[in-house]
């Protein structure tokens, strides 16, 4: 023990209960900035001509379950690359809270018909959409950014996560792999995961398959928790395939973000519920030992909340009093300091 650190705990002891609290602080470790509120980011469906931008809703206070639009519901931010569309967004916190990156499926399908699924799935966009800010407010311009190899069909809900072991940025989205050279796109396939790493969010490495189960999934979201990594996918095979949770959420764990073999937790997540859903967003509670799951039931009331205290259950709650900011679809949820949450206020009040 120095000498220093001996003479100030000894001070310590000296002082009465009262004075202990302000004239010992300094023996305790600086602790992390409190989170004060939720940033909801999210798009607003393909039923509108501006549907398929990015909007943002901020909870009331630490209350992740009532939310109230920012701009009058209306886009915060616009793509004008690509397909003139985004999708899915999703908004990461660079190490350090320096920059935040928002990332997107470029994917315009407001005036499509249901047939232009599968064609968006056999010759869509192999890039995402990327923008960077420093305060959650000013945006830069909008760019694409290619993640998906050549035969890939789509690149849809991209989401990312930071690996400390690598230190780097792990970029993950779903996509058809087709087979090199085939144009017409006839092949039999299915959605399965990728992932690329970054630094940048501009280069990226060679795109790797995180996850095939052999049939399609899509959606996946990831949340660390003391040293696992629990991953959300939804189970995208079709109900008539006789697959009980088909349409429904899967949860897996691994000590490895970019591992292969996640272990199993649970399966139909909010069957029963909610009837199918997709676009699972995960978080922690700001002020306790509890984590939100919002399920996007989708053709039906949208986002559902469930919660738990154990993430290892594979058991979630789904929760009655909530109040979404209008019928918000496929998103991601951050949490901001009180700083962030005036600021973004005072630009979108």
């Amino acid at each position: 023990m120095s000498h220093l650190l001996s003479r100030l705990l000894l001070a310590c002891i000296a002082l009465p209960v009262a004075a202990l609290m302000a004239s010992c602080a300094t023996v305790e470790p600086a602790r992390a900035p409190r989170y004060a509120g939720y940033l909801f980011v999210y798009f607003g469906g393909d039923s509108t001509a501006d549907g398929e931008q990015i909007r943002y809703a901020l909870s009331v206070g630490n209350d992740p379950l009532h939310w109230r639009a920012l701009n009058g519901g209306r886009p915060v931010l616009t793509s004008t690359v690509g397909e003139k569309g985004v999708r899915d967004p999703y908004i990461v916190r660079a190490p350090g809270g320096g920059k935040f990156y928002i990332i997107a499926t470029d994917l315009r399908m407001a005036g499509r018909d249901m047939g232009q699924w599968w064609v968006v799935q056999r010759q869509g966009s192999l890039s995402i959409v990327v923008w960077e800010s420093a305060d959650l407010v000013h945006w830069s311009a909008p760019r694409l950014a290619q993640v998906a190899p050549e035969e890939a069909g789509n690149t849809w809900a991209p989401e990312a996560a930071w690996d400390p072991l690598l230190g780097k940025f792990v970029v993950f989205w779903a996509s058809r792999l087709y087979v090199p050279g085939d144009k017409d796109r006839q092949q039999l396939t299915h959605n399965r995961m990728l992932y690329a790493t970054t630094d940048d969010f501009r280069s990226f490495s060679e795109p790797r398959v995180w996850h095939d189960p052999g049939h399609s999934v899509i959606d996946a979201t990831v949340i660390e928790h003391a040293g696992r990594y629990y991953r959300f996918t939804k189970d995208d095979r079709e109900p008539r395939d006789g697959t009980p949770c088909a349409k429904s959420i899967t949860a897996q764990r691994s000590s490895s973000l970019t591992s292969t073999h996640y272990e199993f937790i649970a399966d139909c997540i909010g069957r029963g519920a909610i009837g199918d859903g997709e676009g699972p967003l995960v978080f922690k509670s700001n002020t306790g030992e509890k984590w939100y799951l919002f399920i996007d039931e989708y053709g039906k009331r949208g986002y559902v909340p469930f919660e738990t205290t154990d993430l290892d259950s594979g058991r979630w709650t789904p929760v009655k009093d909530y109040r979404m900011p209008g019928q918000p679809r496929h998103g991601v949820v951050l949490p901001v300091t009180q700083q962030e949450a005036e600021r973004l206020l005072a630009a979108y009040p």
